[in-house]
């Protein structure tokens, strides 16, 4: 019993030093000014402005880092990681902050956004589940981050909800809706229209929302071979 324990401490350690890890990354704010430095996504402390998501930055390991409200902001990238501010879904409330980050996971006309679950879902941080491996977008968002360990990585420090990781779909955040198991094969082969390979499989019922980061994974592969 003991071992385990010690086991489990040395897990949460590890999973909250990664949580506390400052990136490579960069900001745009709400005038499109954009700032390269280091940025921590799930930083210590209260955020700002209440209710809303936050992020710490600073231009280098020299300089002092301060905080940037999700009102701030348009969007930042973090490692290979890319998230952009958006307001819990009509019909939803986020746990803790109204207004909190997203991340982007398609980068397609119809975008595929991933956040942590709160009451009635959303909001309150962004989590990675086993195995997932989150952004695999086509287009100026970036690349993935590998799965293992769930982590929380979002503005919203993971403060309250539960840990279930909820997935939006839309042209941009102001129109996002939930992707659901009844929506998922008609919104799914939208999303990932151009590769006719990843539709069949979402037609055959291979891939559903339970296994999406095994779609994902997919669906990047094939985009890779295409290049």
């Amino acid at each position: 019993m003991r071992s385990i324990l010690f086991i489990l401490f040395f897990v949460f350690c590890g999973i909250s030093a990664y949580s506390q890890k400052w990136q490579p990354g960069s900001f745009t704010d709400i005038k499109g000014n954009r700032e390269t430095g280091l940025i921590r996504t799930n930083p210590p402390g209260k955020s700002p402005i209440k209710d809303e998501g936050f992020i710490e930055f600073k231009e280098n390991e020299k300089t002092n880092p301060y905080k940037l409200s999700a009102s701030d902001l348009q969007s930042y990238v973090a490692g290979k990681d890319s998230f952009v501010v958006a307001h819990a879904p009509a019909n939803e409330t986020w746990a803790k902050e109204e207004t909190d980050f997203v991340q982007v996971v398609l980068d397609e006309p119809v975008k595929l956004y991933m956040t942590k679950g709160g009451r009635g879902g959303g909001g309150s941080g962004f989590g990675i589940s086993p195995g997932i491996s989150a952004g695999y977008g086509s287009g100026g968002y970036g690349g993935g981050l590998g799965g293992g360990i769930g982590i929380n990585l979002g503005g919203g420090g993971g403060r309250g909800g539960s840990s279930k990781t909820i997935y939006y779909y839309g042209e941009n955040t102001a129109g996002m809706k939930r992707l659901t198991d009844e929506n998922f094969e008609d919104i799914m082969s939208d999303v990932m229209g151009d590769e006719p390979e990843a539709v069949d499989k979402i037609h055959e019922h291979k891939y559903t929302l339970r296994n999406i980061d095994k779609l994902l994974a997919y669906f990047a592969e094939l985009q890779k071979a295409r290049k």
